[in-house]
Protein backbone atom coordinates (compact mmCIF):
# COMPACT_ATOMS: atom_id res chain seq x y z
CA UNK A 1 0.00 0.00 0.00
CA UNK A 2 0.67 3.29 -1.05
CA UNK A 3 2.77 5.48 2.07
CA UNK A 4 1.12 8.83 2.96
CA UNK A 5 3.43 12.28 2.08
CA UNK A 6 4.06 13.57 5.66
CA UNK A 7 4.26 10.31 7.73
CA UNK A 8 7.64 11.07 9.28
CA UNK A 9 6.44 14.09 10.76
CA UNK A 10 4.52 12.09 13.27
CA UNK A 11 7.34 11.48 15.62
CA UNK A 12 6.54 15.55 15.97
CA UNK A 13 3.48 14.67 18.22
CA UNK A 14 6.16 12.87 21.15
CA UNK A 15 7.67 16.44 22.34
CA UNK A 16 4.86 17.07 24.87
CA UNK A 17 4.13 19.96 26.94
CA UNK A 18 1.84 20.94 29.63
CA UNK A 19 0.93 17.93 32.58
CA UNK A 20 -1.17 15.78 34.72
CA UNK A 21 -3.77 13.56 32.77
CA UNK A 22 -3.73 15.66 29.26
CA UNK A 23 -0.13 15.01 29.04
CA UNK A 24 -0.97 11.08 29.81
CA UNK A 25 -3.60 11.14 27.33
CA UNK A 26 -1.67 12.93 24.92
CA UNK A 27 1.53 10.58 24.88
CA UNK A 28 -0.21 7.55 25.49
CA UNK A 29 -1.91 9.40 21.97
CA UNK A 30 0.97 9.99 20.19
CA UNK A 31 2.62 6.43 20.97
CA UNK A 32 -0.98 4.97 19.43
CA UNK A 33 -0.30 7.13 16.36
CA UNK A 34 3.04 6.35 15.85
CA UNK A 35 1.93 2.97 15.81
CA UNK A 36 -0.69 2.99 13.39
CA UNK A 37 -3.42 2.95 15.85
CA UNK A 38 -5.49 5.66 14.88
CA UNK A 39 -8.89 4.94 16.52
CA UNK A 40 -7.23 4.81 19.53
CA UNK A 41 -5.21 7.83 19.24
CA UNK A 42 -8.17 10.14 18.01
CA UNK A 43 -9.23 8.95 21.03
CA UNK A 44 -6.66 10.08 22.93
CA UNK A 45 -6.37 13.51 21.50
CA UNK A 46 -10.22 13.81 22.29
CA UNK A 47 -8.93 13.18 26.08
CA UNK A 48 -6.30 15.84 25.93
CA UNK A 49 -8.33 18.43 25.01
CA UNK A 50 -11.11 17.73 27.41
CA UNK A 51 -8.37 17.76 29.53
CA UNK A 52 -6.46 21.13 28.42
CA UNK A 53 -3.24 22.69 28.65
CA UNK A 54 -1.70 21.77 24.96
CA UNK A 55 -4.91 22.57 22.44
CA UNK A 56 -2.98 23.43 19.28
CA UNK A 57 -0.63 19.81 19.48
CA UNK A 58 -3.70 18.01 20.72
CA UNK A 59 -5.87 20.05 17.78
CA UNK A 60 -3.19 18.66 15.60
CA UNK A 61 -2.94 15.09 16.63
CA UNK A 62 -6.38 14.93 16.00
CA UNK A 63 -6.37 16.06 13.05
CA UNK A 64 -3.27 13.33 11.47
CA UNK A 65 -5.25 10.53 12.96
CA UNK A 66 -8.82 11.68 11.45
CA UNK A 67 -6.18 12.24 8.16
CA UNK A 68 -5.33 8.18 8.48
CA UNK A 69 -8.65 7.25 9.01
CA UNK A 70 -9.59 8.62 5.35
CA UNK A 71 -12.10 11.63 7.35
CA UNK A 72 -10.68 14.48 5.55
CA UNK A 73 -12.88 17.40 5.78
CA UNK A 74 -12.66 16.65 10.02
CA UNK A 75 -9.27 16.62 9.58
CA UNK A 76 -8.86 19.91 7.40
CA UNK A 77 -11.02 21.42 10.32
CA UNK A 78 -9.29 20.36 13.22
CA UNK A 79 -5.65 21.85 11.33
CA UNK A 80 -7.88 25.01 10.75
CA UNK A 81 -8.53 25.34 14.84
CA UNK A 82 -4.95 24.39 15.80
CA UNK A 83 -3.87 27.06 13.37
CA UNK A 84 -6.13 29.57 15.42
CA UNK A 85 -4.72 28.68 18.85
CA UNK A 86 -2.60 30.66 20.94
CA UNK A 87 1.15 30.59 21.44
CA UNK A 88 1.18 28.18 17.88
CA UNK A 89 5.45 28.15 17.46
CA UNK A 90 6.80 28.99 14.19
CA UNK A 91 8.13 25.06 13.40
CA UNK A 92 4.55 23.74 14.71
CA UNK A 93 2.62 26.08 12.45
CA UNK A 94 4.78 24.90 9.34
CA UNK A 95 4.04 21.46 10.27
CA UNK A 96 0.17 22.15 10.76
CA UNK A 97 -0.13 23.87 7.32
CA UNK A 98 1.62 21.01 5.45
CA UNK A 99 -0.53 18.10 7.03
CA UNK A 100 -3.78 20.73 6.36
CA UNK A 101 -2.35 21.01 2.91
CA UNK A 102 -1.83 17.53 2.47
CA UNK A 103 -5.55 16.42 3.69
CA UNK A 104 -7.04 18.91 1.36
CA UNK A 105 -5.04 17.30 -1.54
CA UNK A 106 -6.13 14.40 -0.46
CA UNK A 107 -9.76 14.80 -0.42
CA UNK A 108 -9.68 16.83 -3.57
CA UNK A 109 -9.80 20.31 -2.65
CA UNK A 110 -6.86 21.65 -4.81
CA UNK A 111 -6.84 25.10 -4.41
CA UNK A 112 -7.29 25.02 -0.92
CA UNK A 113 -3.95 23.05 -0.80
CA UNK A 114 -2.22 24.99 -3.32
CA UNK A 115 -2.78 28.02 -0.96
CA UNK A 116 -1.27 26.64 1.50
CA UNK A 117 1.92 25.59 -0.03
CA UNK A 118 1.95 28.50 -1.52
CA UNK A 119 2.44 30.04 2.15
CA UNK A 120 4.09 27.42 3.22
CA UNK A 121 6.87 28.83 0.42
CA UNK A 122 6.32 32.36 1.18
CA UNK A 123 6.62 31.89 5.31
CA UNK A 124 9.43 29.57 4.98
CA UNK A 125 11.18 28.76 1.41
CA UNK A 126 10.76 25.93 -0.45
CA UNK A 127 12.28 22.80 1.26
CA UNK A 128 12.22 19.58 -0.52
CA UNK A 129 9.32 18.34 1.10
CA UNK A 130 7.64 21.64 0.23
CA UNK A 131 7.97 21.37 -2.84
CA UNK A 132 7.11 17.89 -3.39
CA UNK A 133 3.86 18.55 -1.90
CA UNK A 134 3.65 21.59 -4.45
CA UNK A 135 4.50 19.27 -7.06
CA UNK A 136 1.62 16.71 -6.53
CA UNK A 137 -1.05 19.12 -5.87
CA UNK A 138 0.03 20.93 -9.25
CA UNK A 139 -0.13 17.70 -11.30
CA UNK A 140 -3.53 16.96 -10.12
CA UNK A 141 -4.40 20.36 -11.44
CA UNK A 142 -3.27 19.16 -14.44
CA UNK A 143 -0.32 22.11 -14.35
CA UNK A 144 2.47 19.89 -15.70
CA UNK A 145 5.01 22.21 -15.68
CA UNK A 146 4.66 23.78 -12.21
CA UNK A 147 4.57 20.13 -11.06
CA UNK A 148 7.47 19.39 -13.37
CA UNK A 149 9.36 22.26 -11.76
CA UNK A 150 8.95 21.38 -8.07
CA UNK A 151 9.43 17.75 -8.57
CA UNK A 152 12.94 18.76 -10.12
CA UNK A 153 13.66 21.17 -7.38
CA UNK A 154 12.55 18.88 -5.04
CA UNK A 155 14.89 16.01 -5.99
CA UNK A 156 17.58 19.51 -5.97
CA UNK A 157 17.58 19.56 -2.84
CA UNK A 158 16.78 15.87 -1.99
CA UNK A 159 18.59 13.96 -4.21
CA UNK A 160 18.08 10.54 -2.51
CA UNK A 161 16.89 7.33 -4.00
CA UNK A 162 13.45 7.70 -1.73
CA UNK A 163 12.80 11.06 -3.37
CA UNK A 164 13.56 9.95 -6.40
CA UNK A 165 11.12 6.88 -5.91
CA UNK A 166 8.66 9.10 -4.40
CA UNK A 167 8.18 10.98 -7.85
CA UNK A 168 8.19 7.89 -9.59
CA UNK A 169 5.18 6.98 -8.15
CA UNK A 170 3.58 10.24 -8.53
CA UNK A 171 3.85 10.14 -12.19
CA UNK A 172 2.81 6.61 -11.95
CA UNK A 173 -0.02 7.37 -10.40
CA UNK A 174 -1.22 9.75 -12.95
CA UNK A 175 -0.28 6.96 -15.80
CA UNK A 176 2.72 8.79 -16.77
CA UNK A 177 5.36 6.59 -15.98
CA UNK A 178 7.82 7.86 -18.55
CA UNK A 179 8.13 11.31 -16.79
CA UNK A 180 8.76 9.54 -13.81
CA UNK A 181 11.35 6.93 -15.31
CA UNK A 182 13.18 9.58 -15.94
CA UNK A 183 14.20 10.31 -11.90
CA UNK A 184 14.94 6.29 -11.22
CA UNK A 185 17.32 7.34 -14.30
CA UNK A 186 19.01 10.29 -12.65
CA UNK A 187 19.51 8.04 -9.23
CA UNK A 188 20.91 5.19 -11.24
CA UNK A 189 23.65 7.85 -12.26
CA UNK A 190 25.26 7.57 -8.50
CA UNK A 191 27.75 4.75 -7.84
CA UNK A 192 27.05 2.36 -4.95
CA UNK A 193 29.03 2.23 -2.43
CA UNK A 194 27.12 0.46 0.29
CA UNK A 195 24.94 -2.81 0.91
CA UNK A 196 21.78 -0.24 1.31
CA UNK A 197 22.99 1.47 -2.39
CA UNK A 198 23.02 -1.47 -3.80
CA UNK A 199 19.53 -2.47 -2.38
CA UNK A 200 18.04 0.71 -3.49
CA UNK A 201 19.83 0.63 -6.87
CA UNK A 202 17.84 -2.80 -7.26
CA UNK A 203 14.28 -1.19 -6.10
CA UNK A 204 14.84 1.04 -8.82
CA UNK A 205 15.55 -1.68 -11.55
CA UNK A 206 12.64 -3.73 -9.99
CA UNK A 207 10.42 -0.47 -11.07
CA UNK A 208 11.96 -0.20 -13.94
CA UNK A 209 11.07 -4.58 -14.91
CA UNK A 210 14.66 -5.14 -15.67
CA UNK A 211 14.98 -8.15 -13.37
CA UNK A 212 17.75 -9.34 -14.64
CA UNK A 213 19.85 -6.25 -13.20
CA UNK A 214 17.49 -6.09 -10.19
CA UNK A 215 18.94 -9.62 -8.93
CA UNK A 216 22.52 -8.63 -9.79
CA UNK A 217 22.15 -5.73 -7.10
CA UNK A 218 20.66 -7.11 -4.32
CA UNK A 219 22.44 -10.27 -4.77
CA UNK A 220 25.52 -8.33 -4.00
CA UNK A 221 23.25 -6.78 -0.70
CA UNK A 222 22.38 -10.10 0.01
CA UNK A 223 25.57 -11.07 -0.22
CA UNK A 224 26.40 -8.27 2.12
CA UNK A 225 23.38 -9.79 4.56
CA UNK A 226 21.38 -6.29 3.62
CA UNK A 227 18.08 -7.32 5.18
CA UNK A 228 15.83 -5.68 3.61
CA UNK A 229 17.30 -6.74 0.42
CA UNK A 230 16.05 -10.50 0.94
CA UNK A 231 12.91 -9.24 0.34
CA UNK A 232 13.10 -7.22 -2.44
CA UNK A 233 15.06 -9.89 -3.81
CA UNK A 234 12.47 -12.37 -3.22
CA UNK A 235 9.60 -9.72 -5.33
CA UNK A 236 11.52 -9.94 -8.35
CA UNK A 237 12.00 -13.75 -8.15
CA UNK A 238 8.42 -13.61 -7.66
CA UNK A 239 8.20 -11.21 -11.17
CA UNK A 240 9.83 -13.94 -13.02
CA UNK A 241 7.66 -16.44 -11.61
CA UNK A 242 10.50 -18.29 -9.61
CA UNK A 243 8.37 -19.31 -6.34
CA UNK A 244 11.43 -21.41 -5.47
CA UNK A 245 13.83 -19.29 -4.89
CA UNK A 246 11.00 -16.21 -3.73
CA UNK A 247 10.37 -18.56 -0.87
CA UNK A 248 13.43 -18.78 -0.02
CA UNK A 249 14.10 -15.00 0.26
CA UNK A 250 10.91 -14.49 2.71
CA UNK A 251 12.13 -17.49 4.34
CA UNK A 252 14.87 -16.28 5.23
CA UNK A 253 13.88 -12.53 5.42
CA UNK A 254 11.60 -13.59 8.08
CA UNK A 255 14.56 -15.41 9.96
CA UNK A 256 16.56 -12.07 9.87
CA UNK A 257 14.07 -9.30 10.20
CA UNK A 258 11.43 -8.52 13.37
CA UNK A 259 9.73 -7.69 10.40
CA UNK A 260 8.08 -10.80 9.98
CA UNK A 261 4.65 -9.76 8.69
CA UNK A 262 6.06 -8.47 5.24
CA UNK A 263 7.80 -12.37 4.65
CA UNK A 264 4.92 -13.70 5.45
CA UNK A 265 3.06 -11.85 2.67
CA UNK A 266 5.04 -12.47 0.04
CA UNK A 267 5.44 -16.80 1.18
CA UNK A 268 1.41 -16.01 0.36
CA UNK A 269 1.89 -14.35 -2.27
CA UNK A 270 4.23 -17.04 -3.90
CA UNK A 271 1.19 -19.23 -2.59
CA UNK A 272 -1.34 -17.44 -4.84
CA UNK A 273 0.91 -17.57 -7.79
CA UNK A 274 0.61 -21.76 -7.39
CA UNK A 275 -2.74 -21.33 -6.70
CA UNK A 276 -2.11 -23.20 -3.43
CA UNK A 277 -4.78 -21.45 -1.26
CA UNK A 278 -5.11 -23.11 1.92
CA UNK A 279 -1.41 -22.38 1.84
CA UNK A 280 -2.12 -18.96 1.80
CA UNK A 281 -4.34 -18.74 3.99
CA UNK A 282 -2.33 -20.04 6.76
CA UNK A 283 1.21 -17.13 5.84
CA UNK A 284 -1.58 -14.41 5.93
CA UNK A 285 -2.64 -16.21 9.39
CA UNK A 286 0.62 -16.62 10.81
CA UNK A 287 2.18 -12.41 9.51
CA UNK A 288 -1.12 -11.11 11.31
CA UNK A 289 0.23 -10.98 14.56
CA UNK A 290 3.99 -9.19 13.83
CA UNK A 291 2.01 -6.98 11.46
CA UNK A 292 1.29 -2.96 12.05
CA UNK A 293 -1.27 -1.13 10.66
CA UNK A 294 -0.11 -0.96 6.70
CA UNK A 295 1.09 -4.28 6.92
CA UNK A 296 -2.35 -5.82 8.28
CA UNK A 297 -4.50 -3.57 5.73
CA UNK A 298 -1.59 -5.65 3.11
CA UNK A 299 -2.14 -8.88 4.73
CA UNK A 300 -6.21 -8.50 5.15
CA UNK A 301 -6.63 -7.32 1.83
CA UNK A 302 -4.50 -10.50 0.40
CA UNK A 303 -7.09 -12.34 2.39
CA UNK A 304 -9.93 -11.19 0.29
CA UNK A 305 -7.85 -11.68 -2.82
CA UNK A 306 -7.43 -15.58 -1.87
CA UNK A 307 -11.33 -16.19 -0.71
CA UNK A 308 -11.80 -14.41 -3.85
CA UNK A 309 -9.72 -16.43 -6.07
CA UNK A 310 -11.15 -19.65 -4.22
CA UNK A 311 -14.27 -18.45 -5.50
CA UNK A 312 -15.95 -18.34 -2.32
CA UNK A 313 -17.43 -15.17 -2.39
CA UNK A 314 -19.67 -15.23 0.85
CA UNK A 315 -16.36 -15.29 2.40
CA UNK A 316 -14.76 -13.05 0.46
CA UNK A 317 -18.00 -10.33 0.98
CA UNK A 318 -17.83 -10.82 4.88
CA UNK A 319 -13.55 -10.01 4.91
CA UNK A 320 -14.39 -7.11 2.29
CA UNK A 321 -16.85 -5.55 4.79
CA UNK A 322 -14.52 -5.97 8.08
CA UNK A 323 -11.71 -4.72 5.49
CA UNK A 324 -13.53 -1.42 4.40
CA UNK A 325 -14.60 -0.73 8.22
CA UNK A 326 -11.05 -1.24 9.12
CA UNK A 327 -9.83 1.16 6.33
CA UNK A 328 -12.51 3.18 5.07
CA UNK A 329 -10.21 5.47 2.45
CA UNK A 330 -9.16 2.20 0.59
CA UNK A 331 -11.22 3.09 -2.78
CA UNK A 332 -9.90 -0.17 -4.05
CA UNK A 333 -11.34 -2.62 -1.60
CA UNK A 334 -14.63 -0.64 -2.00
CA UNK A 335 -14.76 -1.38 -5.63
CA UNK A 336 -13.94 -4.80 -4.56
CA UNK A 337 -16.71 -5.12 -2.27
CA UNK A 338 -19.42 -3.82 -5.07
CA UNK A 339 -17.63 -6.42 -7.65
CA UNK A 340 -18.29 -9.22 -4.10
CA UNK A 341 -21.76 -7.56 -3.38
CA UNK A 342 -22.58 -8.32 -7.39
CA UNK A 343 -21.07 -11.55 -7.37
CA UNK A 344 -23.54 -12.89 -4.29
CA UNK A 345 -26.83 -11.14 -5.89
CA UNK A 346 -26.45 -8.12 -3.14
CA UNK A 347 -27.06 -5.39 -5.81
Amino acid sequence: MKALLLGPLAAFVLVAGGCGESRYAYEQAGRDLEQGSYSYALDGYMRALEEGGMEAKSLRGAGIALMRLGRYAESADYFTRALGEKKVSKPLRKDILSYRAETYYLDGQLSPAMADCQTLSEEYGKDADTAFLTALVALAMDAYQEAEQEFGLSYEKDPSYERAFEIYQAYLDRGMEASGTVYLEKVLAAAPSTAEDYCDRGRVFYYMEDYQRAAEELRTAVNQNYTDAFLLLGMVYMAQNDTANARAMFRQYIERSGDAAKGYNGLALCDLQEENYRSALSNIASGIPYANTEEMQTLLFNEIVVYEREMDYVTAEQKAWEYVAMFPEDKAAAKELTFLRSRNGHL
